[in-house]
């Protein structure tokens, strides 16, 4: 039967190698003791304790033996034998079976597992017994004792393992159904968003146009019989064009946050600043650097969203006593950089302070809203030594559904039709 070993974990490894460690250090042990004790068989003692070296140093470099309850019983009656070997050779080879319990619980199936245990145990008390000539009940209790705290470690640390990895796939399923959720609600407000707009556009502004375009073509069949009626009808389509503009101009103000209306976005961020000073125990200073270009309402949204949740992650989390936001316009990017002097944290690390670190759903938000316009969030902090949180923006053609293409400013014509 074929059965994957679980992966070594830091823990285990040093374990594995503890129980290597224990090994050598033993048949060092038996070959030592009879080189210097002068036993008859010193010359076969410190042979088959080498060979046992030998057979059991195979086992590691085979990659099968971990992966292959086949390999590994094959591995163990190797080694089993060698040992058996060296324990008619030497007494001392008894401690052996020691270690020897921890590999046959760990390697081969549970039954099997504790059928050789209980083999080995049998064997270490009988030679035990046959060198020292004589029998008593206070030579079975070491090998036994020694078996029983063998299985009980490995059993638990088997239980523990399982629980452990149960934990990890539970965990990844929720983590995984959790982001398919969010996902489906971001598509569902999406789709819903849009399906409300397009009822919204159909019913003004498209209805508008046709009004339009039928007044126009009704003026054009008049003319030049008719001037008086035709003029009548491009009136009417001049009053239909000016309601339409009401009307864009409805949905551009109902898209745009209260914040940025009759202002720009440097005005906006001034303005959170001051109110953020006034409002709470903490110094807010606001920092122009380059010269205001006009930007796109979804550019200007993202940037004063994550902004005012930067200053409620220092307001909530920091303990700052200053911060600084500025607005940079470096090219063909945007940036808006929050800093403060608070207690920090370690980015990306689950016991960071809610919202800030990127275990909370603070930073995943802004992130996620920067990423839909194909921006992007950097984030420098340590413990004691403040926040550095800094949003960029391409000022271009980002998708379909944010911006259609560069900025430019709008001309003397366009401003005075605006107005």
């Amino acid at each position: 039967m074929n059965t994957a070993a679980p992966a070594l974990t830091p823990t285990s490894r040093a374990l594995t190698w503890c129980l290597h460690l224990l090994v050598v250090g033993l048949l060092v042990l038996a070959a030592g003791r009879a080189v210097t004790d002068g036993a008859p068989h010193a010359g076969a003692t410190v042979a088959a304790a080498a060979g046992c070296a030998a057979v059991y140093a195979a086992g590691p470099a085979m990659p099968r033996v971990r992966r292959s309850r086949r390999a590994a019983a094959c591995w163990l009656t190797a080694v089993g034998a060698c040992w058996l070997v060296l324990l008619v050779l030497t007494a001392d080879a008894v401690w052996l079976a020691f270690p020897l319990y921890f590999l046959q619980t760990h390697l081969l199936p549970r039954r099997a597992g504790l059928a050789a245990v209980g083999v080995t145990a049998l064997c270490a008390v009988t030679a035990f017994a046959a060198h020292q000539g004589s029998f008593t009940p206070a030579m079975a209790i070491g090998p036994v004792l020694g078996a029983a705290v063998a299985v009980a470690v490995v059993w638990g640390y088997q239980a523990l393992y399982r629980e452990s990895e149960e934990r990890r796939r539970l965990i990844e399923e929720l983590t995984a159904t959790r982001a398919d959720l969010a996902r489906a609600e971001h598509t569902a407000g999406v789709l819903a968003e849009r399906e409300r707009l397009a009822r919204e556009i159909h019913d003004t502004l498209a209805q508008g146009f046709s009004s339009i375009q039928l007044l126009l073509r009704a003026a054009e069949r008049a003319l030049p019989e008719a001037p008086e009626t035709a003029a009548r009808h491009v009136g009417q389509a001049r009053r239909a064009a000016v309601d339409n503009l009401a009307e864009a101009r409805r949905f551009v103000s109902a898209l745009t946050p209260p914040a940025l209306e009759d202002t720009t976005l440097a005005g906006a961020l001034e303005r959170l600043c001051s109110t953020t000073s006034a409002r709470h125990p903490v110094t807010v200073r606001f920092r122009l650097a380059g010269r205001a270009v006009p930007l796109p309402t979804a550019l200007e949204v993202a940037l004063l969203r994550v902004a005012q949740s930067a200053l409620a992650n220092t307001v909530h989390h920091a303990h700052a006593t200053t911060a600084e936001v500025a607005l940079g316009h470096l090219g063909d990017q945007v940036t808006v950089e929050v800093v403060d002097d608070g207690v920090g944290f370690t980015p990306g690390r689950p016991a960071a302070a809610p919202g800030r670190g990127s275990g909370g759903f603070g930073l995943a938000a802004m992130r996620a809203r920067l990423a839909d316009l194909g921006g992007t969030l950097t984030v420098e902090s340590a413990p004691g030594r403040g926040t550095a949180l800094t949003a960029r923006l391409p000022v271009g053609p980002v998708s379909p559904e944010g911006l259609v293409g560069p900025v430019t400013p709008a001309s003397d014509d366009e401003h005075e039709e605006h107005r």
